[in-house]
């Protein structure tokens, strides 16, 4: 036998348990227990072995929650509006969307937010994008 398949059977009823999909919310936050653990192990070496670990359990996660805990679709202005209330900011304080009169209006739902706010945004607050992606139109059927 290979001896790195003969390592992985012999620590394979311990490493079971992380890599499989949790089917129940006891078995996913003992999956996100697990990645916080592993993660203050790792901290910010790249080159830590357990790092390939806390990926796949990452990704374990997010499927979880994709599946089981969907994103509700917001407006970019809500996104806005919530990350202002999270972080203390008024409307005076958003230079990337602009004068305080320009994030009135998107904020009111007048004016959506364009690409190069969207993207200071991002940067500003570390966050993708998308999270500014506004929900898709929901198409009226005529009868």
């Amino acid at each position: 036998m290979h001896a790195l398949v003969e390592q992985a059977t012999e620590h394979w009823v311990y490493l079971a348990p992380l890599l499989s999909d949790p089917h129940s919310e006891a078995e996913y936050d003992a999956r996100v227990e697990a990645l916080d653990e592993i993660l203050d192990l790792v901290g910010d070496d790249e080159t830590h072995p357990l790092v390939g670990l806390a990926n796949r359990l990452g990704d374990i996660i997010e499927s979880y929650d994709e599946a089981h805990r969907p994103m509700p679709e917001v407006s970019g202005s809500e996104v806005l509006r919530y990350l202002m209330q999270e972080h203390g900011i008024a409307q005076s304080e958003l230079p990337e969307v602009g004068a305080q009169s320009v994030v009135s209006e998107v904020l009111s739902g007048r004016c959506k937010l364009n690409w190069r706010q969207i993207c200071e945004l991002s940067e500003r607050f570390g966050i993708a994008t998308d999270s500014f992606k506004e929900p898709r139109e929901k198409l009226r059927v005529l009868t």
